[in-house]
C-alpha cells in the first residue's frame, strides 16, 4: 500500500535529505525569516480590516472578488478552488456560509451536470463593491506605500518565481488564470 501524501511529492526522501542538506546562508535565513513574518502578518492585518469593515474573512473576500472577475460572475467550483487556493471541500463549506448571507448561489453547470457552478449574486456584488475601497486602501497602505517602483517589481518577480517553483514541485500547472485575469482587468480592484 502506497502511503505517500501527494502534497509531499516535491520533497526528497528523508534519507537523501540527511546527506544532501544545503543549509541556508545568513542572508538566506534573514530573507526566510522576513518572508515568514510577512506571510503571518499581512494576511492577518488584511483579514482584520475586512472582518471589521465588511464582515468578511480574507478568503471570503477573495472568493467574491474571484467570481466578480469571471464572465457572468460565474465559475465552476473546481476552477474557483484554484483561484481561491482552496481545497474543494473547504470551499464548499465557505460557499455554504456565503449562500446563507445571500452573496452567492450554486447551480448545476448547464453544459455539464457533473459540475457545479458558483454564481456571485447581485447582493454579493454590491457587498464586494462596498468592501473593496477599504480593502484597497489597506493594501495600498500596508504594501505599496512601503515600496518604491523597483521594490514592487522585485517583489512581483520574486512572487511569480516562487509560485512557478511551487507549481513545478507540486505538479500543478494551472494558476487559475490569475496572471491573465490581472492583465485583462479594465477596472481597478483588489
Amino acid at each position: 500500500m502506497d502511503t505517500t501524501d501527494e502534497r509531499c511529492l516535491h520533497a526528497p526522501p528523508a534519507d537523501a535529505v540527511a546527506e544532501e542538506v544545503r543549509w541556508l546562508t545568513a542572508d538566506e535565513l534573514d530573507t526566510w525569516h522576513a518572508l515568514n513574518l510577512l506571510l503571518a502578518k499581512l494576511p492577518a492585518a488584511l483579514g482584520a480590516q475586512l472582518q471589521c469593515d465588511a464582515g468578511l474573512s480574507f478568503v471570503e473576500y477573495y472568493v467574491l472578488a474571484g467570481l466578480s472577475d469571471q464572465p457572468n460572475h460565474t465559475a465552476r467550483m473546481s476552477n474557483l478552488a484554484v483561484i481561491a487556493n482552496s481545497e474543494l471541500s473547504r470551499l464548499s463549506h465557505l460557499m455554504r456560509r456565503l449562500e446563507k448571507r445571500g452573496y452567492v448561489r450554486r447551480e448545476p453547470d448547464p453544459t455539464d451536470g457533473r459540475f457545479t457552478n458558483a454564481i456571485l449574486t447581485d447582493e454579493g456584488l454590491a457587498h464586494l463593491t462596498t468592501a473593496a475601497p477599504g480593502h484597497v486602501a489597506a493594501v495600498r497602505n500596508l504594501v505599496f506605500d512601503a515600496l518604491g517602483t523597483a521594490e514592487q517589481q522585485a517583489l512581483r518577480t520574486a512572487a511569480y518565481a516562487i509560485t512557478a517553483q511551487l507549481d513545478g514541485a507540486c505538479g500543478a500547472s494551472d494558476t487559475g488564470g490569475i496572471r491573465e485575469a490581472t492583465a485583462e482587468r479594465d477596472r481597478p480592484r483588489v
